[in-house]
């Protein structure tokens, strides 16, 4: 490496993620400078790599001068304080006008902090939600960078070459200022932790409501990705369904201890739905399953003491399986319509405006939720104004009163059963609560008023405020 070569972007951090997003904008011809903690990761990355456009020296001082001006640095690093730590080692090397990107699962408010920080000291500080895993980070991410119109506008070429292709674009878009580009993602990995918990769901129903074996199960999955029902996450699980276990032969599936983990981003999507004074249960109840899930060993001394129904004596209707179509699609309406909801609250209340049909466009493609849906998901967001929620666009309402029959059928064979549904039985309660006129919490209006003098609106008489009765 020449001592006076220029490098257009870089990159902190050589973990996998790190290491495929170096090699897909070097792809696509963007000379990438690298730097980690490790410095023989350094070595041996650009060792492994002689001939392409990388160049890295053990010291940051020496890695921020191999960069092009503005400078252009992602930081691939672990989300929370080591990010902070990397900004006050890179501020004394930096000069006004330069760029440092967090490419990691920050909390929103953390990046709105960062931004501010930074902005004071003339830096930019853009928050880049990544998603898509480390496939999509060497083939192809769907990128959702917050930050200011400016600072977009210096990496935007890099971003619209390295992310995934649809038929509508690049999958990236200037999401908006300070944490806007963190948040929506957050609330993306909200939508994925509901829509695998429904998947997982139907699995159980087929599992333990049908008998049906691995092999039928990916069948019908791959069947429902070919149609509306179409999505990554349907073909995965079809593809999942076909491995056999090396040792057993067995469906290694079904050797899988069923105990889900999760790093926080769909248990922080509820507790910023809740902040925000919006309901999301669906996703609420996906992050309660794997807690749930988690309690294995509490789990196994409650089976032999709480005996429920036996699954195999509730004959299921025939229709069931053609219903399990129905009853997935339909809450995977709701849950987007919930994320949706929520992106909308957030970016009226930051003064992002985000604009949900760019969302929806750019989840197409190279992310762990791109489906087929997205398409009329964008359709809705595309008029003026928009709906108030995904569920009364006319197209969606419509699937909704056409799939409720089999959505409750299914739900109540489940109950039946006794097989949990927590994501597909929050989002019905979710569309039920919302198209009902006159809910019950007047009697929990009264019953605040009677034990702490809360007060309550009258229906009768909006006009009066709030008032008190002595009950």
């Amino acid at each position: 490496m020449s001592a006076r070569k220029m490098f257009h972007i870089g990159l902190i951090g050589l973990g996998v993620m790190g290491r495929n997003l170096a090699l897909n904008m070097e792809e696509k011809g963007f000379p990438v400078a690298v730097w980690n903690r490790n410095s023989e990761a350094i070595d041996a990355f650009i060792a492994e790599y002689q001939g392409k456009q990388f160049g890295g020296v053990a010291d940051l001082a020496g890695f921020v001068a191999l960069l092009e001006r503005p400078r252009r640095i992602l930081l691939m690093i672990k989300a929370g304080d080591p990010v902070d730590q990397v900004i006050e080692q890179l501020l004394p090397l930096l000069e006004p006008g330069d760029i440092v990107m967090d490419g990691g699962n920050s909390w929103f408010e953390d990046t709105r902090r960062r931004e501010k920080y930074l902005a004071g000291k003339g830096v930019h500080f853009v928050g880049v939600g990544i998603s898509g895993g480390e496939e999509g980070a060497r083939q192809g991410p769907s990128m959702m960078p917050g930050g200011s119109a400016e600072a977009y506008a210096e990496v935007r070429s890099v971003f619209e070459a390295i992310t995934a292709q649809t038929e509508a674009g690049a999958c990236v878009t200037h999401v908006g200022p300070d944490g806007a580009g963190h948040f929506v993602k957050m609330v993306h990995n909200g939508i994925e932790y509901a829509d695998m918990q429904l998947l997982a769901e139907v699995y159980d129903l087929m599992q333990r409501g049908l008998c049906l074996t691995e092999s039928a199960m990916a069948e019908l999955f791959e069947q429902w990705n070919q149609g509306p029902m179409e999505s990554f996450l349907v073909e995965l699980t079809a593809q999942v369904m076909k491995v056999r276990d090396i040792e057993t032969d067995k469906p290694l599936i079904s050797l899988i201890m069923d105990k889900a983990g999760q790093k926080g981003t769909g248990r922080w999507t509820a507790q910023a739905a809740l902040d925000q004074g919006v309901a999301v249960p669906g996703i609420a109840a996906a992050v309660d399953a794997r807690v749930l899930s988690s309690m294995k060993e509490q789990r196994m001394a409650a089976s032999l003491v709480l005996q429920g129904i036996d699954p195999n004596e509730v004959t299921a209707p025939p229709t069931l399986l053609a219903d399990l179509h129905g009853a997935i699609y339909a809450s995977r309406i709701t849950a987007y319509a919930q994320g949706m909801d929520l992106i909308r609250s957030a970016s009226n209340r930051y003064d992002w405006s985000v604009d949900l049909a760019e969302t929806a466009r750019i989840w197409k493609g190279g992310c762990i939720i791109r489906a087929r849906l997205l398409d009329p998901i964008r359709h809705a967001f595309s008029y003026t104004p928009e709906p108030a929620n995904l569920m009364l666009d006319r197209e969606m309402s419509a699937q909704l009163q056409g799939l409720q029959s089999a959505w409750r059928s299914v739900i109540a064979f489940s109950v039946a059963a006794g097989i949990p549904t927590p994501v597909m039985s929050a989002c019905l309660n979710y569309f039920d609560s919302y198209r009902t006129e006159r809910l019950p919490q007047n009697l929990i209006q009264a019953q605040r008023d009677a034990f702490g003098a809360h007060t309550y609106e009258r229906a009768d008489h909006p006009e009066w405020g709030f008032v008190h009765s002595e009950w």
